[in-house]
């Protein structure tokens, strides 16, 4: 059992090295090819921030496992908001702009409903899948096209070598590979040791670990001041996780739900809802200290519900 905690925890951390040198590599390989740095922190950089989400769902996928791939995504966007958002705003308010108001925040909404909407039915096929990704190439060269109206910072890339570059790419890659199937057989292996369902382990283990880099840039925007960053980081990737990696999952293979419940789908809109109604009511602009304790306690509260 012991030595299964330890094999998740390697394979968390092959798949976040993975991710890391894969973005920057193909981040450094397309400024040599003379592309623009937004369109690389449009397409690869905002790729690589969900591609431990991605590498899981798609492993389980190809392991006929529908609920880890559907319940990492629904558990990863409930961590997101709840969880990530509510543990920032303990140090400091998270603003909101205009942009998330008017645009991004309905946008996750929408995505979300339209999520829960596609699987009343307990299947996810593959032209909904398709669907999915259309929506999600739309919205990137919606937004590669009005980049220059961004008021979105763009992280400078690094230039690395030819070699360093090819080294670095392979490297992510096998880090991926190797770290998603180690993830996903030890995740396995802990459910049914502790005599829980894949719905749980999905939910609350796989989903918190593929999602610490977005807790992780969060928090870092946060103590460097760039509070707007942290919420257009979580925003962004809940939306990218349904549209990119769900649609693309459920291309690969229809998905079907045995275990994963629409209370579960309901508290993933439910959070984007109380992200919305605190942009709108409370806060005067921010998530402040006090809704921070709100989406913490609303974090728990689900959490208990699952285990108990």
């Amino acid at each position: 059992m012991f030595l299964t905690w330890i094999l998740l925890v390697i394979g968390f951390t092959l798949i976040t090295m993975g991710a890391t040198w894969l973005t920057n590599s193909s981040a450094a390989i397309a400024h040599r090819l003379r592309i623009s740095e937004y369109v690389i922190g449009m397409t690869i950089v905002a790729v690589g921030t969900s591609l431990p989400e991605l590498t899981v769902s798609i492993a389980s996928t190809f392991a006929g496992s529908a609920d880890m791939a559907i319940g990492n995504i629904v558990g990863s966007n409930i961590f997101n908001v709840l969880l990530v958002l509510g543990l920032c705003a303990l140090f400091t308010p998270v603003a909101f702009t205009k942009s998330n108001v008017r645009m991004d925040i309905p946008i996750c909404i929408a995505v979300s409903i339209g999520l829960l909407a596609m699987l009343l039915n307990g299947t996810l096929n593959r032209i909904e899948g398709i669907t999915l990704l259309l929506c999600y190439i739309a919205i990137i060269i919606f937004s590669i096209r009005s980049g220059k109206q961004s008021d979105e910072e763009i992280e400078p890339v690094e230039n690395f070598s030819w070699f360093k570059s090819l080294v670095m790419l392979a490297l992510g890659f096998g880090g991926l590979i190797y770290g998603a199937d180690l993830t996903l057989d030890s995740a396995v292996t802990i459910a049914r040791d502790l005599g829980v369902s894949e719905r749980v382990i999905a939910i609350t283990l796989l989903a918190g670990g593929t999602s610490l880099p977005e807790l992780a840039a969060s928090l870092a925007a946060i103590l460097k001041g760039h509070g707007a960053m942290a919420l257009g980081n979580v925003v962004g990737s809940n939306i990218a996780n349904i549209l990119r990696i769900l649609g693309t999952c459920a291309t690969i293979s229809p998905l079907v739900m045995s275990g994963i419940t629409t209370i579960d789908l309901l508290v993933m809109v439910g959070a984007v809802l109380l992200l919305l109604l605190s942009a709108l009511v409370c806060g005067k602009g921010k998530i402040v200290r006090g809704e921070g304790i709100v989406f913490l306690a609303a974090y728990a509260a689900y959490i208990w519900y699952l285990i108990g």
